[in-house]
């Protein structure tokens, strides 16, 4: 059997080298380059087009769970950030720090955001005060940058674009409940959306997020075998809002601590839509997240015969100026004076009328004969029914004579 020729000659075989597969993908495909800074990407039109969709999508399902937008900064300071000793373990080697502010150095270095919680925090235990103030349950769209040491498109960059979602509740259910129902979510998104397959569960004590009690995730399945991390979903306990000093007063006045989730969805998962669905050809999009969308219209061939009167109308359907200028006498047509264009204009406007009332009549005439016709399909149809109906009942009145004889005898 011969080898299928490529439709595009510029991509790598997926078989022979799967990572200059993926590379050669995205660039034919104008999803994105590199900047001028080393890790960092520029999201070129039909890349960020998928991101967009995604987060529409996404945005919508997490409203409908009770999920707020807000946006907090990118700069976080170093005494913020030490306040979680575990969390801050778990990033230092990804951290980038600001030190000089114009050409004066800073009294305090800022980190420019890894990831939110202690900006979270921070805010809440300034306005965090009664169990009336409970459940918080925030999400930003924003990226954030981890000084990656490797990269590649989509995959692991060191600025790349996310949405993070966190929450604080009264009690210890009540925020479980929150990190598995977002864990959720997530799961039937890439299920439905990316008609991507994936593995769900909890992360190893060594795998999970840095500071999490628990962190659940769901995990894109690509072509080979192998597991892609794609969504996030973890369960903090009061570790972090206890750092922060964080408690709610209930309806006896006596103070709470509270608990806390957060949650994470980034590029990353185009990347796996790539992975998932791409061939040697190029990029394969799922149609609900595709920018540009395709609809196949069949068009059924009928021959019909037409009558002289009909092919006199659709003439002037046709062709109407031709038809309209037919219509107008020569002795009109000749020169250029005011009556004659005035003329002309109202022999114009009536064969314009003429062409409009034979356009109804095609369509009155063509509705009478569908009606026609799909009335006798009906009564076809309702006959062939009524003869399964009476073979189907002297079948039973056979059975039942045969039964009857037998039971004679």
């Amino acid at each position: 059997m011969a080898k299928e020729k490529k439709l595009v000659q510029s991509i790598t075989s997926r078989d022979e080298d799967f990572a200059q597969w993926y590379t050669d993908v995205v660039r034919e495909a104008k999803l994105c380059d590199y900047s001028g800074v080393k890790g960092c990407l520029n999201y070129l039109p039909n890349g960020y087009a998928i991101w967009e969709n995604i987060q529409s999508d996404l945005d919508k399902r997490f409203k409908d769970t009770g999920v707020e937008n807000v946006y907090l900064p990118v700069l976080i300071p170093e005494s913020l950030l030490q306040k979680e000793k575990d969390h801050i373990e778990g990033f230092a080697p990804e951290v980038a720090w600001v030190t000089h502010g114009g050409a004066e150095p800073l009294q305090e270095r800022f980190c420019i955001r890894p990831t939110s919680e202690t900006l979270f925090c921070d805010v809440w235990s300034k306005t965090v005060q009664s169990y009336r103030d409970l459940p918080k349950v925030w999400n930003q769209w924003c990226s954030v940058l981890r000084w990656e040491k490797t990269t590649r498109p989509f995959l692991r960059s060191r600025e790349f674009l996310w949405q993070e979602g966190h929450t604080i509740h009264a009690t210890y259910e009540e925020a479980e409940e929150r990190t598995k129902l977002m864990w959720k979510v997530y799961k039937d998104f890439v299920e439905e959306n990316l008609a991507i397959p994936v593995v769900a569960g909890r992360k190893t004590e060594s795998e999970k997020f840095a500071g999490a009690q628990d962190t659940y995730t769901i995990e894109a399945l690509m072509h080979d075998g192998q597991a892609l991390q794609s969504a996030t979903s973890h369960f903090f306990g009061n570790s972090f809002p206890d750092a922060f000093d964080i408690k709610y007063a209930d309806k006896n006045n006596e103070l709470h601590s509270v608990y806390e989730t957060s949650w994470g969805l980034s590029t990353r998962i185009i990347g796996a839509i790539i992975m998932v669905h791409g061939d040697d050809s190029g990029l394969v999009l799922p149609p609900r997240i595709a920018p540009v969308q395709t609809r196949v219209i069949p068009i059924a061939q009928i021959k019909k015969v037409f009558s002289i009167r009909q092919m006199n109308f659709l003439t002037l359907l046709i062709k109407p100026d031709i038809a309209r200028r037919s219509m107008i006498p020569k002795r009109v047509r000749d020169g250029n004076s005011v009556s004659r264009r005035c003329s002309e204009s109202r022999l114009v406007s009536r064969s314009d009328q003429k062409i409009s009332k034979t356009v109804r009549l095609l369509l009155c005439a063509e509705i009478q004969e569908r009606r026609s016709l799909w009335q006798s399909m009906r009564l076809q149809r309702n006959s062939v029914k009524s003869l399964r109906r009476s073979r189907q009942t002297f079948m039973r009145k056979q059975k039942r004579s045969l039964m009857t004889t037998s039971v004679l005898r």
